[in-house]
């Protein structure tokens, strides 16, 4: 029987404690990131009313790409937990919140169920595990039986926790607010599999975790830019010693430009004109090997390696092999991949159309990625 419950997962974290080069949150279960195998876990549990998962604002957009359900909602979230949990508050109406940390990814139906057998016991109900070692404060023994090991999901009541995070103190959990402000706190015995995912090695616990996908996914990429007199020239992010360059909004580096759309395009995010608008004053002579980085950091936190690149580019002129060992080397630093997963070709269109009467450059991509394996980083 519904309790009147929403759901919050906070997953707008950078993992900075992590150790990977992906984010926790996107580690990817098959073909699930971490923080949708935990949202599907927690709701076959229980009938959530609604669900709200914070996301890093580089993110949100993407992660709309694994929702199906109106009842669930991806909201930006802020620099620290607590601007996160405000931000989720915000679209909640229901009389009590379930939140817990995406780090959380192995908790049980029994342990869920037990903190809603709970609700009507105090103003948050915590979850804790008791701690069997001697404790130490300070140089000094104190009582073990009196320290608590603090877990999530934690149950509260929502006006209650929204008024307790309206302050200026940083609180790491909702109980530790909700304490503070004078609400009442009911701890139940929590359980060892709810540990927390903080650094890799805590990956070798999870035995929940299944490994991911071996599949690959494929993205083409095309960009065409026509010439422009009197501006630098950049091709993969090498100038050439030429006294034309490509009219664009940005630097015209079409290569690296077709390169961000195949790598997009292999990964489900859309294209380069999402994250870096030709509308956008920002963006405007904006350095086009920045922008590959940039969409090589976002490629590798949401749970991808690059395979390969191989890259056609069309063209009377310039002559593109001179320049091409130089693009081959500045790419390979740009993309953080050895030169030989790097491919390039260079052709001409036989004199036929725009590019045959010399106007300008047109160059084909195709990105190969696989799913990050964790199973054999940790």
């Amino acid at each position: 029987m519904s309790q009147n419950i929403s759901l919050v997962i906070l997953c707008a974290g950078n993992s900075t404690r992590f150790g990977l080069d992906t984010k926790k949150q996107w580690l990817r279960i098959e073909h699930a990131p971490l923080w949708h195998f935990v949202m599907q876990k927690l709701r076959h549990y229980y009938g959530f009313d609604s669900v709200i998962v914070t996301a890093h604002k580089d993110e949100v957009n993407y992660m709309h790409n694994f929702i199906d359900d109106s009842n669930i909602r991806i909201v930006a979230g802020g620099n620290t937990r607590q601007e996160s949990m405000k931000n989720a508050l915000q679209h909640i109406d229901t009389s009590h919140v379930m939140v817990t940390d995406v780090a959380r990814a192995c908790i049980s139906e029994q342990n869920i169920l037990n903190l809603i057998k709970h609700i009507d016991d105090a103003d948050c109900i915590v979850p804790f595990m008791s701690v069997s070692d001697t404790v130490i404060f300070e140089n000094s023994t104190i009582d073990r039986d009196e320290v608590k090991l603090i877990q999530t999901p934690q149950l509260s009541k929502t006006s209650i926790l929204k008024n307790a995070l309206e302050c200026n103190t940083h609180y790491t959990d909702d109980s530790s607010a909700i304490q503070s402000a004078g609400g009442t706190i009911k701890y139940v015995v929590g359980e060892q599999c709810a540990k927390k995912l903080t650094h890799a090695k805590d990956l070798q616990d999870l035995s929940c975790l299944n490994a991911p996908s071996p599949n690959t996914f494929t993205g083409f990429g095309y960009d065409v830019h026509q010439f422009e007199q009197n501006k630098p020239m950049l091709l993969g992010g090498v100038t050439l010693d030429v006294a034309y360059g490509f009219k664009a909004h940005s630097d015209g580096d079409v290569l690296i430009h077709s390169i961000i759309d195949a790598l997009l395009g292999a990964c489900g995010a859309g294209d380069i004109g999402e994250f870096f608008p030709d509308t956008d004053a920002h963006y405007k002579n904006a350095n086009s090997a920045k922008l590959l980085t940039h969409i090589t950091t976002f490629i590798r936190n949401i749970g991808y390696e690059i395979i390969n690149i191989d890259v056609s580019i069309i063209a009377e002129q310039p002559k593109i092999t001179p320049y091409k060992s130089s693009i081959k080397e500045n790419l390979s630093t740009l993309l953080n991949l050895p030169k030989q997963f790097i491919n390039i070709k260079a052709s001409t269109s036989e004199k036929m159309g725009f590019i045959g009467k010399k106007e300008g450059v047109a160059v084909h991509s195709i990105a190969t990625l696989k799913y990050y394996n964790w199973r054999t980083q940790s």
